[in-house]
């Protein structure tokens, strides 16, 4: 008689499954964040909160994966999991609401954090549980095959989905389309899932478990801490290396994607084959990159380009998680433990996520991820040296090594703690908050004596100290910038109405006169404190001066017609360009609050990009006139070199206030798309080097 074969679903099946729960679980990461962002002052944090809410969420999913594997018979693991299933179904399509914007000012990580479990929550749950347990049913259906090439295929479709969104789908797909696109995808994967999960029930009860082979031993307390370690350092460097670039570039799905891609690149080829992970030259190269990275975050190297600040950090994020990587894909345990295994690489994920995101801006004062994590990254590198040398040569060549090793690490870290100290002697204050880090300098001597405001890596605004020129506009906004020409235009024997997105120090509010009102708008509260008590020009202020805090466009949305005569945006937080506040929707809210015959002025000085083109477009959609506005700088003045754009409802409109010869006319750019808030491309305004 023919021996009964247990029900064993085909490899297609768990493939599948495996490539449709990794795509979408990782389509919907840069999908809600586009959704979201303009929600929350456009932030580079918000992608950090988001990733904190992935990474924790992708834990618990493991950690029911475990247990559900460990503890529960396979029949029941298909009740438990197709009912989770059916339940989630009831999420789609995963739109959020707009009562989720946010109301009042303060940090958002709580509300965002609580969005993401109330809009795509269980589904993905469900999809982070995906990996660890269709492997562990592969190994119990197939107990003769390896299943760890599913977890390189399961990276595989994660990377085909982060790439697939900067270049085909937010381009040519409204945000919309993709939340409906993504909720269909969703159903196939559930139908995929659902089938595995019911030939469950066709399983004897209990199962056999995966038998353990010859030797093995359960993994020790050591190895799981190794585990947990090596998938927390890549992941502290994910995300303070994309934090780093978004926030002194720009808030977009590339810099998100691009760094995750290459994150998870290198856990396709670790779990691929043990042939990609070569330590002789993974290992001085991560010594290399760390020493480049750390040199870029120097004070004296804040203008490095943009064409090697993003592939530096992208190359070091690389052989980074080559490094850690490759040595965790050479510590894995046997299948029958490989549940247990995934969890400590998802708790050392979170934990990596939780540091970055929630602990340490609430830790301290100024930006140390970066520095910290690539100070882990040396740590592994001189360990991983040791394991590899020990086995190889004679104790007292290993240990020569390994002191090489240390040493060239221990240089670097002396780089990084030299910097930290350097800036924190040359700072008046230190603080820091959701939006960023921002510190106040002192330079100079006697009439030069000035007091600067940095936002990240950017000069936010100075002020001179000597009484005499305690009320020279500086910086952006000396007498011959753009915006300073238009109030001076517009200004009648009438009390002038000006607008301001983007407090800095108040510079701006030189200009005011007696009468006057200045209405400014700033997002973060620490802005605004550093301001009344760190710099004099809202104090010395003719005019009434009030402040809104909270993001711009959200709080002009809600407020009756300001008839500004002229409304300023600067926004700028760092180098990074604020994309919601310069799309249709943005720019229709702007103009209805700008009263005829006023001036819209947009400050578009940037070390990276090329935003006139974007503005014309903008300009041209309302039937506006725009002028472009160059001022040189002076350094005895305390200004800089400088651009705005002035947007009025005619050529006549500045020529009626005499600005029409003061700049250059945009032309219209033909290869600029109209930026919406479904829409926009930054990318294609980048220069090629760094424009001080």
């Amino acid at each position: 008689m023919r021996a009964h074969r247990p029900y064993a679903p085909p490899f297609v099946l768990f493939a599948a499954t495996i490539l449709a729960s990794a795509f979408l679980l990782f389509e919907v990461q840069p999908l809600i964040a586009r959704v979201i962002l303009p929600w929350f002052g456009g932030s580079a944090a918000v992608w950090t909160a988001c990733m904190v809410f992935f990474q924790v969420t992708l834990l618990v999913g493991y950690a029911y994966a475990h247990v559900l594997v460990s503890r529960v018979r396979p029949r029941l693991q298909g009740v438990v999991h197709l009912a989770l299933l059916a339940a989630s179904l009831a999420a789609l399509p995963i739109l959020p609401s707009e009562s989720w914007k946010p109301a009042v000012e303060g940090d958002p990580t709580g509300r965002i954090l609580l969005l993401l479990f109330a809009v795509v929550g269980l589904p993905y749950f469900l999809l982070s549980t995906t990996g660890p347990l269709v492997q562990a049913w592969f190994a119990r259906a197939h107990p003769e095959r390896e299943p760890y090439r599913l977890y390189a295929l399961s990276n595989f479709g994660s990377m085909v989905a982060l790439l697939s969104y900067p270049l085909v789908i937010e381009p040519f797909m409204a945000t919309r389309l993709q939340a409906y696109a993504w909720s269909a995808g969703y159903l196939v994967f559930a139908l995929l899932v659902g089938t595995l999960a019911a030939g469950l029930l066709k399983l004897a009860d209990p199962a056999p478990r995966v038998a353990a082979l010859p030797g093995a031993t359960k993994p020790r307390a050591a190895e799981k801490f190794a585990w947990f370690a090596l998938a927390a350092v890549p992941s502290v460097l994910l995300l303070a290396i994309t934090h780093h670039l978004t926030q002194n570039i720009s808030p977009i799905p590339f810099l998100w994607v691009v760094p995750l891609a290459l994150y998870l690149l290198s856990f396709i080829l670790s779990f691929e084959s043990d042939r990609w992970y070569r330590r002789w030259l993974f290992l001085p190269a991560a010594l290399a990159l760390a020493a480049g990275m750390a040199w870029t975050l120097s004070d004296t190297n804040k203008n490095t380009s943009i064409w090697l600040l993003i592939p530096l950090h992208c190359a070091g994020l690389f052989v980074a998680a080559m490094t850690c990587h490759g040595e965790l894909a050479r510590l894995r345990p046997q299948p029958r433990y490989l549940t247990a295994y995934y969890l400590m690489i998802s708790l050392g994920g979170a934990a990596g996520g939780v540091f970055v995101g929630l602990l340490a801006p609430n830790m301290f004062p100024d930006y140390y991820e970066l520095p910290l994590g690539l100070a882990a990254l040396l740590a592994v590198a001189v360990w991983a040296v040791w394991r590899a040398t020990r086995a190889a040569l004679p104790r007292p060549k290993a240990l020569g090594a390994t002191a090489f090793a240390g040493v060239a690490a221990a240089a670097v870290v002396a780089m990084l703690v030299w910097q930290k100290a350097e800036v924190v002697a040359d700072s008046v204050m230190m603080g820091r908050n959701f939006y960023g880090t921002v510190r106040v300098q002192e330079s100079g001597a006697g009439e030069s004596a000035q007091r600067m405001l940095l936002h990240g890596t950017i000069n936010h605004g100075k002020q001179f100290i000597a009484p005499g020129r305690l009320s020279w506009p500086t910086t952006y906004y000396g007498p011959d910038s753009g915006v300073a020409l238009a109030i001076a235009a517009t200004r009648t024997d009438a009390p002038q109405r000006v607008g301001i997105v983007g407090l800095g120090t108040g510079t701006l509010t030189a200009y005011s006169r007696s009468g006057d009102a200045y209405r400014v708008y700033e997002i973060n509260p620490l802005v605004d404190r550093v301001a009344r008590e760190q710099f004099r020009y809202l104090a010395n202020a003719s005019g009434k001066v009030e402040t809104v805090i909270g993001d711009a466009r959200l709080s002009m949305e809600r407020e009756p017609d300001q008839q500004y005569d002229v409304l300023a945006i600067d926004a700028f937080s760092s180098d990074a360009i604020p994309v919601h506040l310069l799309t249709r929707e943005a720019f229709a809210t702007y103009l209805r609050h700008v009263r005829p015959g006023g001036v819209l002025a947009l400050h578009i000085s940037n070390r990276y990009l090329d935003l006139a083109p974007v503005l014309q477009q903008l300009a041209g959609h309302f039937g506006k006139y725009a002028l472009k506005i160059e001022a040189d700088g002076d350094d005895a003045a305390g200004t800089y070199n400088t651009t705005w754009v002035l947007i009025a409802d005619s050529p006549g409109a500045l020529e009626a206030v005499g600005l029409a010869s003061a700049g250059t006319p945009l032309d219209a750019e033909a290869a600029v798309r109209l930026w919406t808030d479904d829409y926009s491309n930054l990318l294609k305004l980048a220069r090629f080097k760094s424009k001080s």
